[in-house]
């Protein structure tokens, strides 16, 4: 039983294979904890566990075997749960993650849904509203608690307060400032490491510091930010070979959805 327990399983053909069935992996430590969501979603017509897992490592592999659209995912199985959402959206992007959590904490919240998680439940969470949660996350909504959504919104004032109120300018190196400059032009890291001259690692490295400094979380927010606060304006790059680019263009590539200015 343990030794089935800890690689992924299939259901049978005859549960699985439902046209329409919104199918399901369940990665959880606690074997009673999987064995009550198969039992619950057995009942209904629409929902089939198509895998049970009791570790990160496994849900990585069954995401990768099976064709799943949703998976409830235990945060205590991995001491790195935002890494393993991160992993988890690269081998299927189109996967919606709801997470299993104890007592999930305002930063953990807010830091989940960036990382693309589509819902939160707490271990105490009945079979109705289980079900429910499974069903609205499939059809594209966001599912959280009502502190959950507040956290959220106040996050989000936060961002918006920060990115169109006036600030001092922050203490940005040279360097800081070239490395900017090639994000607004949609380079990628790569093409930022050669303009500058380093190593790709050491702009990944830099560019987490720049976030630090600015209170942003990521590539979108940090051209936002230089259109607002206008940071590249009076900038004179060192060399001929990094520019300060057209802040129209930013916008346009950001408005569009065009260019390389994406979560990194």
């Amino acid at each position: 039983m343990a030794n089935d327990e800890a690689t992924p399983e299939l259901q049978p053909e005859s549960e699985s294979a439902l046209p329409g069935a919104i199918r399901v992996i369940v990665a959880d430590s606690e074997p009673i904890f999987r064995v009550g969501v198969r039992r619950i979603c057995a009942i209904e017509d629409d929902i089939r566990i198509v895998a049970q897992v009791e570790s990160a490592a496994n849900a990585l592999t069954a995401v990768g075997r099976y064709e799943a659209d949703l998976i409830l995912f235990e945060c205590g199985l991995s001491d790195s749960p935002r890494e393993v959402v991160s992993n988890l959206l690269a081998v299927a992007p189109a996967l919606k993650i709801v997470l299993v959590m104890n007592e999930p904490t305002e930063e953990e919240t807010v830091e989940f849904l960036r990382r693309g998680v589509r819902g939160i439940v707490t271990r105490s969470v009945g079979p109705d509203l289980l079900i429910r949660c499974i069903r609205k996350v499939h059809e594209g909504e966001t599912w959280l608690d009502s502190r959950g959504i507040n956290w959220v919104i106040e996050a989000y004032r936060a961002q918006a307060s920060q990115l169109t109120s006036p600030r001092s300018r922050m203490k940005l190196s040279t360097k800081e400032l070239q490395i900017i400059s090639g994000v607004t032009q949609g380079l990628r890291n790569k093409d930022i490491a050669q303009e500058v001259g380093t190593t790709e690692q050491v702009v990944k490295n830099y560019l987490r510091k720049i976030y630090d400094k600015l209170g942003i979380s990521d590539r979108l927010e940090l051209a936002l930010y230089c259109m607002h606060h206008r940071l590249l304006e009076n900038f004179k790059a060192e060399t001929s070979t990094v520019e300060t680019p057209a802040i129209p263009q930013v916008a346009a590539a950001s408005a569009s959805g065009v260019g390389n200015i994406s979560r990194r």
